[in-house]
């Protein structure tokens, strides 16, 4: 099964996936109301910053 959103790109560090399973591990954000998605050695790099942006609501 082929996936439009393949192959996926880092916004950080511009790491690309072409797997569908590997991406799943990826995380996806919402900035300024453009799509964000990020590679999974980056979303644990940058945990504490992504967490920084949420409304204390969230967490």
């Amino acid at each position: 099964m082929d996936d439009p959103e393949l192959p996926r790109t880092c916004a950080w560090c511009g790491r690309q996936e072409t797997d569908l399973v590997r991406s799943l591990t990826w995380t996806t954000a919402l900035e300024n109301g453009r799509p964000r998605t990020f590679c999974d050695a980056c979303s644990r790099e940058h945990l504490r910053a992504m967490e920084g942006k949420l409304d204390s609501e969230h967490w």
